[in-house]
């Protein structure tokens, strides 16, 4: 079916072909990954745009001796099928398929795995100086987006890598600036200057006349500033100014331009940038047209790029929050909204809608996210930040330092909390209920409906003191009617008693408690008993009335869709730690490992979180008390 790509199995496969032959490649390559995820969805938009710098990447360097480190990995598809995962590649962020991103035990391609911003100049730097100590030879490239080049770490490495003498290659791949076509003529002269082996050479051997003297500290700042000045409109500037020598803007999509680019900065040493522009979703009309949306499309029909929609049977939470939060701003003036680059995906762009200026989108900067809601806190203003919880775990040093250490009153809203599905483990929000739990003055909620997290999130509005956490998980809620709800404060630290029962008492955290109380109706169906079942609603302060009373009972079960240890369960085995008469406690949770790539549904049943392995966990609790 694929003139070439069917012969190719690996990156020594690429580099037995002209460069004919290699844009063919690419262009099968595009065709496949568009035939494979308009079946089983993924990240195509950014994958589309990066085909051309990863085949040109695996055809001029030494792969997998050469270490190719990602960032994010939303542009690693093109990678994934021709390092030995072309067939493979059909089963991505499926179970008994592979990862959506890159991972060091799927593939010796993979250097190093990625999942969340803004880390490959640091890890890429580190493979850069331990070559350097081994004395292997082998060269580092990073290849990071305009998006996470916003993020605080990504600088952090500039930095650090400017000021050494490392031998790595920044790529830049940047697809979101248009390159300017009255300056792109003298881009392109400086580019083929500057990488020229003769002009290279020519320098280093001036520079070795020159010797160290003050005159050739005047030189060099003399030709540093000269390029300086050609590059400023770029962004060059900037890079050099860190340190680094800076390449480019050149087109990305042209395979013919990266590849000889690639090949004459593949020579020099200490740390380089090239920037490149591509057009997200390239090759592809319908991505190109809409590229937000063809990030990660969904299933869709490959020839007419008609997006084929899922039935809902619900409202998504992330619906819900961002239709509540523009019912708080109407409220109240002081509400703003916080996100770090996830408006869309969150729900707050309804609020960027209906109040442009108290919408923050503040980039992929967590960090920067709290402690700025923090200091609009401190002057007075009432900041919801909603940040997906395994991002959230990036800030937090400045959740504590800055919001919990100050007591101000922040509302965070971490969404996707719980198992996410086909993302896999760099995504799952696992580790936010054992991770904020000690943190002392802070507040953990989690809705069970979507009446419950619009109440939580008006709750918000009264606080005094902070950080004041809502959690809930990716995807539909539970189709409780909640617009035409009226607005209440929720008690703080107080849950409900959801059903009466004899000998278990069930307390959940969350959506699950549905899935629970579900299970306990049915087993007294049929053995005319069940368990109590209690919404526990708040982490911290946990309802000490609820403890009391499931304490009478002769064991406890607690579910939370989060991490086992630390958790709920880590809270109420705390509570009945060394009381003579405590009941026996068992926890169903996440796992202490990581659970891969599947469906939600698969998920929680792996993790005993579903009505089926709760009621089988409750005839097995029963049977034995």
């Amino acid at each position: 079916m694929y003139k070439i790509l069917d012969k190719v199995n690996t990156p020594e496969d690429v580099r037995k072909l002209s460069t004919k032959k290699l844009k063919q490649l690419c262009q099968e390559i595009r065709q496949y990954m568009v035939e494979c995820c308009a079946v089983n969805p993924g990240h195509l938009g950014s994958s589309l745009g990066a085909v051309e710098i990863i085949v040109a990447l695996h055809y001029v360097y030494n792969t997998p001796k050469d270490k190719l480190v990602f960032d994010v990995g939303h542009q690693a598809y093109a990678h994934k099928i021709i390092t030995g995962r072309k067939e493979a590649f059909r089963q991505n962020r499926k179970r008994d398929g592979i990862s959506g991103f890159p991972k060091r035990d799927e593939s010796p391609y993979d250097a190093f795995g990625a999942g969340h911003s803004s880390t490959s100049i640091s890890a890429a730097l580190g493979f850069a100086e331990a070559a350097r100590l081994m004395g292997t030879g082998e060269k580092a490239v990073a290849i990071i987006g305009d998006g996470a080049l916003t993020g605080g770490l990504a600088w952090e490495g500039l930095n650090n890598a400017g000021s050494s003498k490392a031998d790595i290659l920044v790529i830049l791949n940047d697809n979101n600036i248009s390159i300017d076509q009255n300056i792109g003529g003298v881009h392109n002269y400086l580019l083929q200057v500057t990488t020229n082996p003769i002009y290279n050479k020519v320098k280093n051997r001036v520079w070795h006349w020159l010797g160290e003297s003050r005159l050739r500290d005047w030189v060099q700042k003399r030709v540093i500033d000269t390029k300086s000045n050609l590059v400023r409109q770029s962004g060059g500037a900037l890079f050099e100014s860190l340190g680094f020598r800076y390449f480019g803007p050149i087109d990305g999509n042209n395979l013919e331009d990266v590849v000889a680019t690639l090949n004459r900065l593949k020579n020099l040493h200490g740390p380089r940038i090239l920037h490149l522009h591509t057009r997200k979703g390239y090759g592809y009309a319908p991505a190109e047209a809409d590229p937000t949306t063809w990030h990660a499309p969904g299933r869709f029909d490959p020839v007419t790029g008609d997006r084929i929609k899922s039935i809902r049977t619900a409202d998504r939470y992330q619906d819900v929050f961002g239709e509540v939060l523009v019912e708080l701003a109407k409220m109240d003036p002081k509400v703003v909204g916080i996100t770090p680059a996830m408006a869309t995906g969150c729900g707050m762009n309804r609020l960027e809608a209906a109040f442009p200026d108290r919408f923050f989108d503040v980039g992929i900067e967590e960090g920067h996210a709290v402690t700025f809601a923090a200091g609009m806190a401190a002057a007075g203003i009432k900041p919801y930040v909603n940040i997906y919880s395994s991002f959230s775990q990036r800030a937090y040093d400045n959740i504590i330092h800055d919001i919990a250490l100050q007591q101000l009153p922040v509302v965070l809203c971490l969404d996707r909390a719980g198992v996410v599905g086909e993302d896999g483990a760099t995504h799952h929000g696992c580790f936010d209920l054992a991770a904020y739990r000690p943190i002392p003055g802070a507040i953990l909620s989690a809705p069970r409906n979507e009446i419950q997290l619009k109440n939580l999130m008006y709750t918000g509005l009264s606080i005094k003191t902070g950080p004041f956490f809502i959690r809930y998980p990716r995807g539909m809620a539970e189709g409780t009617p909640w617009r035409e709800a009226a607005f209440e404060c929720i008690p703080i630290g107080k849950g409900e008693k959801l059903m009466d029962g004899r000998g278990l008492a069930i307390l959940a955290l969350g959506p699950v408690a549905n899935a629970a109380l579900a299970a306990a109706r049915r087993h007294k169906a049929d053995y005319w008993v069940g368990p109590a079942v209690y919404d526990v609603r708040f982490l911290k302060p946990l309802d000490v009335d609820i403890l009391e009373e499931a304490g009478k009972y002769r064991a406890i079960l607690t579910l939370e869709d989060g991490s086992l240890k630390g958790g709920l369960f880590g809270a109420v085995s705390e509570y009945f730690a060394g009381k003579a008469d405590a009941p026996v406690i068992k926890g169903a949770g996440i796992p202490d490992r990581y659970v891969v790539q599947d469906t939600q549904k698969a998920q929680r049943a792996e993790c005993g979180l579903d009505e089926e392995s709760i009621f089988d966990t409750i005839l097995d609790i029963m049977k034995n008390i």
